[in-house]
């Protein structure tokens, strides 16, 4: 369920974790899907049959591929109802801590890093967790910095 609040209303939250995506499955046909478009055709994303093999033991997603997934998962868990537009601004950090295995579920967890006014708008850095369900630690940590418009 999505997370209804104003962007305004933030300020006060820094440093807190804000929200929680829904678990997004990571079937094989998304990673091949996503080699296509980026021409990353790397066995151990494609090659099921190959990739058994690996210290894996099946296919996993690329590592650019959980990234893009970050706006379907805040998507999925945030409407701002006071702001007229948001735009990606950045990245800060990135580390892909451990593989995503096909047909693995992600989710995010959002922690409000920074808050900062801009003319006309807020400018935010969140510190997000990618988690795998099941997995020990996560697949993904990430900053990012949204640029959101009144």
């Amino acid at each position: 369920m999505k997370n209804s609040m104003k962007i305004r209303d933030l300020e006060s939250r820094v440093g807190q974790e804000i929200a929680v995506s829904p678990w997004v499955e990571m079937p094989q046909e998304r990673i091949d899907l996503f080699a296509k478009a980026t021409e990353d055709f790397q066995w151990i994303h494609v090659d099921p049959v190959k990739a058994r093999q690996s210290p894996f033991g099946s296919t996993i997603a690329h590592g650019f591929l959980t990234l893009s997934m970050l706006p379907k998962l805040t998507e999925s868990t945030f409407e701002f109802s006071d702001r007229k537009m948001g735009v990606n601004y950045g990245l800060n950090k990135v580390r892909f801590t451990a593989p995503v295995p096909a047909g693995a579920k992600i989710r995010g967890r959002f922690t409000l890093a920074k808050y900062e006014k801009l003319e006309g708008g807020v400018q935010t850095t969140w510190s997000v967790v990618v988690e795998r369900e099941g997995g020990d630690k996560p697949a993904m940590v990430a900053e990012t910095i949204s640029r959101h418009y009144f």
